[in-house]
């Protein structure tokens, strides 16, 4: 009883996020220099791209507490419930020399699962491409889009985190999780969220600078899918075979059943369940 007293008081003051909170102290170098928090949206990557626009907008992180048409990758549906989990999304405007979308994918699920456990310090785990994981459940999903502005090149990384409460059993493909579930109380979804943009921050930095191998390390460390056996769906086609890499540009690296290596990109590439 005394649990489900700390878990309802904890989550109480997690009811609104407050840009303010979030920005101050933040320390950051580009990610969060403005924030901007909703109550619904349609998508806050759609709010992200009609931001755009704007000159000064680079960095800039949208939050909602609910979103009408969250979405995730190859079309599929994000599902939460108002208020109780982190749905937002980052503005990366970069000109003439953007980096590497397969490596923005690659850093974004990495500063999620590193982010994690700086707020709570539970080991998050990573599921090629996109999904953070605890315990083999999904706890977060990436969504990272890229298009062309009138300043250049732009990228959207949009992010779904399982706090307080997961999908249930039967509205998912596969089993989710949330922080909840793996603590004594509901964290303070500021705190998360503050702790997710700082790795996002530094990670953007480092591979920016080229430190390609550092993020590769870091990922596959979080990873148990190495030699794993895998189907796979890519560009309309299926694939067999074992895994043998991440590459932050070329994405999955994979031995089909005919000894061919194989380079599968993030953005139109998902991992079919098992026969």
């Amino acid at each position: 009883m005394k649990r489900d007293q700390d878990v309802a008081a904890s989550f109480k003051k997690n009811q609104k996020l407050d840009a303010g909170q979030i920005e101050r102290g933040l320390g950051t170098a580009r990610v969060g220099r403005c924030v901007l928090c909703f109550d619904e949206v349609d998508s806050t990557n759609d709010v992200a791209w009609d931001s755009a626009r704007q000159d000064n907008a680079d960095g800039l992180v949208i939050l909602a507490e609910s979103q009408r048409m969250g979405r995730g990758r190859l079309g599929r549906k994000w599902l939460s419930r108002p208020g109780e989990n982190l749905l937002f999304s980052v503005l990366l405007l970069e000109g003439d020399a953007p980096i590497s979308q397969e490596a923005i994918t690659i850093a974004a699920g990495l500063s999620v699962a590193e982010g994690v456990e700086d707020a709570t310090s539970l080991r998050a785990e990573l599921k090629w491409p996109n999904d953070v994981q605890i315990g083999g459940a999904k706890l977060a999903g990436v969504l990272v889009e890229r298009r062309t502005v009138e300043s250049g090149s732009a990228t959207v990384i949009g992010v779904g985190l399982n706090v307080a409460t997961a999908p249930p059993v039967e509205a998912v493909d596969n089993p989710a999780t949330c922080l909840t579930a793996h603590l004594e109380a509901t964290p303070d979804r500021v705190e998360v969220v503050r702790a997710v943009l700082r790795r996002l921050d530094e990670w953007l930095t480092r591979v920016a600078g080229g430190q390609l191998a550092e993020l590769h390390d870091a990922w596959v460390a979080r990873c148990g899918m190495l030699h794993q056996r895998v189907r796979v769906l890519s560009g309309g086609q299926n694939y067999e075979g074992s895994i043998i890499d991440v590459d932050p540009l070329a994405g999955l690296v994979l031995i089909d059943d005919y000894g061919v290596r194989v380079h599968l990109p993030a953005a139109e590439t998902t991992i079919l369940p098992r026969k």
